[in-house]
Formats: C-alpha cells, structure tokens, sequence
C-alpha cells in the first residue's frame, strides 16, 4: 500500500500489501505481528484494506471443493491446532484508538506501563526495553526511546525491519515518519534513523533477521543492542 491517509492525523507510511496479505494469514513472527497492529490500531486505511484481504480470502475457502471428513484423523487435526497455536501471539483484531491510554493495549502484556518498564541505556541519548529476545534466526522486537537529535547507528538488514512511531518522530533516507507511521525495510535499504523532532521518539522496531551496521561502532554496541 502506497497511498496516503487523507484526512487528520491519519498515518501516511504503510505497510506493503504483502506483509497486510501475510498478516491476515497469521504467517508473520510474533514482533512483526505486534508491529503490524501498532500500526493498524491508529490507520483506518489499513483497517479497510485488512478486511478486503479477508473477505477475499473467505471467498477463495468458500470456492474450494469440501476436504472428505474421513482424509482427516484426530491425529492430523491435534497436530495442525498445535503448529497454529502461538505462544504469545498478539491480538490480530483488536483495535484500540489512539489516545485512549499512555500505554497502548496492545503492548500491556509486554511491559505492563510504559512509565515502569525496565528501560536500559544503550548509548548516549538512547534507551530501550527489550519486547522479544532474539530469536534463533535473528528476529526480535524492542521499544526505543531515542532523545531528540540522536542518531541510530548507520545499517543494513538482514530481512525485514518494521519500526512503527508510537510518538515523537525520526527522518531517515527514505523519509520522515511521525506517530503512527510504520517503516518497512529489507535487505535492499540502508538508512540511519534520527529522532528530528523537540521530543524523544518512542517506537517500536521488530525484525526476522540481524541487522547489518556499516560501521564500527554500530558493529561493537550490535551484541548489546539485540538486534
């Protein structure tokens, strides 16, 4: 999805139709879900598109040729519930308007409050509260709150990188995302994110791979940085 929200304080950065295809399907990470419904909780765009994908993909179901009951055993079922049942999996359809709390819904299992989270210093300037550790191939999730004027560490990716603004703001090469506005790289983009606003920048960045920092900095603080 390319275009922007047109009225109010709508979100104007989207996700790609392809992540809203696989997150109706329920095939993204848990971080990237989370990020996903971030997003969607503040973006009536999304929300109307999301609810295409399913109509669609209820029709597609409904036009497949019934599955013989006796194909399928009890075994076969106990074992398609137990690969489809997450282990903290966030909620894919409950959406909560901006406002309502400090503390959006969707990251209370996480952190509880956002005033009593355990935040760490990273570096100057730079704080965060790890959301999901590290998984074996590299995908995380992480709440930062970036000081006005700080700059993250020059990278790359690689995967996919979601980073959804939850206040404040940050420019980075591909452009400028304020809060409710979710930012997609991949393996092709390089940027350095900077929270350009006169308040920190609190947001979340979710990921299904390492990143790639450029220099050599960004390279020593990256076992600490978790990402």
């Amino acid at each position: 999805m390319t275009g922007a929200c047109k009225t109010g304080h709508h979100p104007k950065h989207h996700p790609s139709d392809a992540l809203l295809v696989g997150y109706g399907a329920g095939s993204l990470g848990e971080g990237l879900s989370l990020a996903l419904a971030l997003h969607l909780a503040s973006c009536p765009e999304c929300r109307a598109a999301l609810a295409d994908i399913d109509a669609v993909g209820g029709a597609l179901l409904e036009a497949l040729p019934p599955e013989p009951l006796e194909r399928l055993t009890l075994a076969d079922t106990l074992a398609c519930l137990d690969a489809a049942r997450p282990e903290r999996r966030p909620p894919s359809r409950h959406f909560v308007p901006p406002g309502e709390s400090r503390t959006p819904s969707l990251l209370r299992p996480y952190v509880g409050s956002l005033a009593a989270a355990p935040w760490q210093r990273l570096a100057p300037g730079v704080r965060r509260v790890e959301l999901l550790p590290r998984t074996p191939r590299g995908g995380s999730a992480q709440l930062l709150r970036i000081a006005p004027g700080t700059a993250l560490p020059h990278h790359g990716h690689g995967g996919l990188e979601l980073t959804v603004v939850l206040s404040g703001s940050f420019t980075d090469e591909l452009g400028r995302y304020v809060a409710g506005d979710v930012a997609e790289a991949d393996d092709e983009v390089r940027h350095q994110p900077i929270a350009d606003g006169h308040e920190e920048c609190l947001c979340l960045i979710a990921t299904d791979a390492p990143l790639r920092f450029t220099g050599l900095m960004g390279r020593l603080m990256q076992p600490f940085i978790g990402l």
